[in-house]
């Protein structure tokens, strides 16, 4: 090719391929054996270019790659890199993968409870790790030139958001931000906040994905697409509509025919057979079958999503007891010795306790349950056979779309609602497009496929609606906490630190809100400037004059509001006098006019239930009208008093129910009364004239000066108008006070208490506030108050585990149950004060209005970890710890992590040498043992 350019084009060729090469991008593109694809090359450059950028893109999509070539960058130029993500799970795989890349002496692992290398110059943390090395100024930070934060839409979460703004705000200005994003639909929003707080950021946002994702519904035996395309006018493709065979199921299923136009005329019997057959056909298939069926159609491996841990535990069970087997023997041998290696660590005595033995049968079958309450080191097995192909049904809660690199052919869902912590709710269609987003590995499967099992009630269009919404909003978290403010004023004071929370996402969010608000103020100020020319009157102040026929009006209001909760007391009281036989007019409701009490509806010795009435609010008088209609009023029917206008005989024969009864009474009953028209409004005016106020202003309206123009009624027309637009804006006003430094004053507010408590004093922090500055968590105020009162003094290593599980530990669903087993002795009465002190703190809360329902401020501690702790800091043995307790060895071994992460806040944060924190130190040794000690992730 080349031989056909003239020199000056090869000269030209030759120099754009050297400058190519002396990028960063070249020798790093070298590196993978594919191409990569163009958002990728665009984030790459701009960051090689010195900008900060922003990628959002569907999982699967490989937008980690940008995360590692900032990696790359910082090798190159003898700067650190930090590589953060929102789980221990995520570090541990990313860790992995940078050391098969870059030898184990250049990376480093920090998450809290594993330190490893923390001096290499590539580090993968917690994002919560970073937060807590900022506030501590830790000389890790140096040399920092790049972060990535994997995952970053995490900061919607509402108990953990919060720690990536506190991240993105504080970090050094010369560091370059990498944020790796799921699609989300105001990425640029995101990227504006980003660019406004960080500097120079690129916003790249990629809706394509790799391996295209096709989306069926499986009903009974038969596999249907989700959508079907119409061909374009030209030829082409066209839009996409729902697969009208599924429509017709939808309809078939509840009872409808599906003949054209759904018109009521009775189907032919040929037809009424047909559909009967057809319906037969419609069910859920059983989670064998599902996997049966995947496997015979080469749609394996499968990862179904099931909201429920039992669910997943359920499912292996059921696939096990019906003999499914989807390894062979050379791949059953794999997996045991994959297995034995990996959990070689284990003690024996423990591996029945974990359910070892079933687990690994589920396995060489080619079958596992992937969820929270597993062992982790379980879980991590799991995900390595996943990934090498020798597990092929995996059968999991949504905690597995949370990042971990574990893609698969087919993803099914068996149902689109699910527990979300309160209520059973529909998955959003940013759920169902993370779950989804795992169908399609790229490299491997030319596409994609996303399952779902037939319901009863499904609605085809409904499911569509997920499945074509591919992005959801990022709304900020962050809220200001006890800890962060101690932090924040130690290192910037409080009127910087103010400053500094009014540049997070949450007050951009809620400022840009602000935005139309203030242009609708604008819009009205600027008609309220006309109304007012409108209103102006030669004659005086037309303004003082309205508000003389305004207040007029108001008192006349208020009069008659008075008068009618008078009326209504009165109303109640002249039924109770009613008797058989009085003539009433009945005021209002459908059955008003005249009628005649039958029965007033309160006669001793009977009953609501008796009376008919399901639960009783006043007299209802049985009456008949006199249009013959026997009729039980309600209180409601009588907004004013009733009063009898006359009395009649009522025959010994009537009979409510003979309609000849009915007329010969209304007829009387018309003859008797029919001419009487009662005066309903005479009181209420007799009130208005008696009122002085309103003497007085109809006095003063008089004698104004404006009384007298000739165009009093249409100024007065105006003001109104201006009135009631003066009326909107001020409401507006307070919507924008209501919205702006929002953050702010909730920090004002902690201070406050903070102040009180003696933590802060002015830009001053304490030592008590220091103190609070090493302690993390919800509870970190109930932490440093305990130690402050020196609760936990005198208590044993397990004792100590026991109360700081209360600071941790939170039941997954509200347990109504009996109170928790608790230590006792010395234990039981800390944990009791704890309780007390949290008792004192909530009232203070509730004083400086800190509001927990928003996110602010302590929880109750939970003391149902407290015996479990206790005993296994105390070197019981596994199996007699959970027979004793109601809970997964998964989710005992996640608690115990976080457990020994705040004793050792807790030992740092006591008086050095003091024996709380020689204790927390001695609990920590207690608890890291057994499966605490070898579970690699927390």
């Amino acid at each position: 090719m080349t031989e056909d350019m003239s020199p000056a084009e090869r000269y030209a060729l030759a120099r754009q391929r050297a400058a190519e090469q002396a990028t960063a991008l070249a020798p790093f593109r070298e590196m993978y054996d594919f191409e990569l694809d163009p958002f990728q090359i665009e984030a790459c450059k701009a960051l090689e270019a010195g900008k900060g950028v922003l990628v959002a893109a569907p999982t699967g999509s490989g937008k980690t790659i940008v995360g590692e070539f900032a990696v790359h960058l910082a090798l190159t130029q003898g700067r650190k890199c930090f590589y953060t993500t929102p789980i221990k799970a995520l570090s541990n795989q990313k860790y992995n993968d940078l050391v098969a890349r870059y030898g184990p002496a250049k990376v480093g692992l920090l998450t809290g409870d594993n330190s490893v290398n923390p001096d290499a110059p590539v580090i993968v943390m917690t994002t919560e790790v970073l937060r807590n090395m900022l506030y501590a100024g830790s000389q890790t930070l140096v040399g920092l030139g790049y972060v990535v934060m994997d995952e970053v839409h995490y900061l919607s979460d509402r108990f953990r958001g919060a720690v990536w703004e506190e991240v993105i705000i504080h970090l050094p200005e010369s560091v370059t931000l990498v944020s790796l994003s799921a699609t989300v639909s105001n990425a640029e929003e995101f990227g504006d906040w980003l660019d406004t707080v960080r500097g120079d950021t690129e916003v790249i946002v990629s809706e394509h994905r790799p391996v295209p994702l096709w989306q069926h519904v499986l009903a009974g035996r038969r596999m249907y697409d989700l959508f079907q395309e119409k061909t374009g006018p030209d030829g082409g493709r066209g839009r996409r509509e729902v697969n009208p065979d599924l429509v017709r199921l939808a309809r078939m299923e509840n009872g409808r025919p599906f003949a054209a136009g759904r018109r009521a005329r009775a189907l032919r019997d040929a037809d009424r057979e047909r559909e009967r057959r057809q319906r037969t056909r419609i069910w859920t298939p059983s989670r064998v079958e599902v996997i049966e069926r995947l496997d015979a159609e080469g749609l394996l491996p499968a990862i179904t999503f099931i909201f429920s841990r039992a669910g997943c535990e359920a499912a292996v069970q059921q696939c096990l007891y019906a003999g499914l087997r989807l390894n062979d023997t050379e791949a059953r041998a794999k997996v045991r010795a994959i297995v034995e290696e990996r959990t070689a660590a284990i003690p024996d005595e423990d591996l029945h306790v974990l359910g070892y033995f079933e687990w690994l049968e589920g396995l060489e079958r080619g079958i596992a349950a992937h969820h929270a309450g597993m062992l982790p080191t379980f879980k991590e097995v799991v995900e390595e056979l996943f990934v090498k192909g020798l597990v092929k049904a995996v059968f999991a809660t949504e905690t597995l779309a949370l990042g971990i690199n574990m893609p698969a052919r087919s993803v099914v869902l068996e149902k689109l609602v699910k527990w979300n912590g309160e209520q059973h709710a529909d998955i959003t269609p940013g759920e169902y497009t993370q779950l989804t987003g795992r169908a399609g590995r790229r490299g491997i499967d030319v596409e994609g496929h996303a399952v779902v099992l037939w319901q009863r009630a499904m609605d085809p269009a409904a499911l569509a609606g997920l499945a074509g919404t591919r992005t959801y909003p990022l709304r900020s978290s962050f809220k200001p906490s006890y800890n962060m403010a101690v932090n924040l004023v130690s290192q910037y004071g409080r009127h910087r630190s103010r400053e500094l929370l009014e540049t997070s996402f949450a007050q951009f969010q809620a400022d840009k809100s602000v935005v139309g608000i203030s242009r609708q103020v604008q819009r009205n100020e600027e008609g309220l400037a006309g109304y007012r020319e409108a209103v102006e009157c030669h004659l005086g102040d037309f303004h003082e004059y309205a508000r003389l026929r305004r207040e007029l009006k108001e008192r006349e209001n208020e009069l008659a509001k008075q008068g009618a909760a008078q009326r209504r007391a009165q109303a109640a009281a002249a039924l109770e006098r009613l008797k058989p036989g009085d003539v009433i007019h009945v005021p209002t409701g459908k059955y008003a006019g005249l009628a005649l009490v039958l029965d007033p509806g309160v006669a001793p010795g009977r009953t609501d239930r008796q009376r008919g009435f399901d639960h009783y609010d006043g007299p209802r008088p049985l009456v008949l009208t006199a249009e013959r209609q026997v009729k039980r009023l309600a209180p409601i029917d009588f907004p004013v008093p009733v009063e009898p206008i006359e009395r009649m005989r009522i025959p010994r024969s009537f009979n409510a129910r003979s309609p000849q009864s009915r007329r010969d009474l209304a007829s009387a009953l018309r003859t008797k009364a029919g001419h009487i028209v009662p005066d309903r409004h005479r009181k209420q005016r007799a009130a208005a004239a008696d009122d002085t106020e309103i003497t007085r202003l109809r006095a003063e309206i008089r004698r104004h000066p404006c009384h007298g123009c000739d165009e009093r009624e249409d100024h007065a027309r105006w003001a109104e108008r201006y009135q009631r637009l003066q009326r909107d804006t001020q409401q507006l006003q307070r919507r924008i006070e209501g919205r702006t430094n929002t953050i702010a004053r909730t920090f004002d507010r902690i201070c406050a208490l903070l102040t009180e408590l003696g933590y802060l004093r002015g830009d001053e922090v304490t030592q008590d506030g220091r103190r609070l500055a090493r302690l993390y968590g919800e509870l970190d105020l109930l932490a440093s108050e305990c130690l402050r009162e020196g609760v936990w003094e005198g208590l044993q290593p397990a004792e100590l585990a026991a109360c700081a599980s209360a600071l941790v530990y939170e039941a997954r669903v509200a347990d109504d149950a009996a109170p928790p087993k608790l230590p006792g002795g010395p234990a039981k009465d800390a944990l009791g004060e704890m309780v007390r002190i949290w008792g004192r703190l909530d009232a203070l809360e509730e004083q400086h209005r800190i509001n927990q329902a928003e996110g602010v401020g302590q929880r109750e501690p939970d003391l149902g970890f407290a015996w479990p702790a206790y005993r296994w800091a105390s070197g019981h043995g596994l199996d007699e710890v959970l027979r004793e307790i109601d809970m997964p060895a998964g989710d005992f071994v996640r608690w115990s992590k976080q457990l020994i992460d705040v004793l050792g806040q807790i030992a740092a944060a006591a008086p050095e040498g003091s024996g709380v924190a020689r204790n927390a130190r001695r609990a920590v040794d207690g608890l890291l043992r057994g499966v605490v000690a070898y579970s690699s992730v927390g």
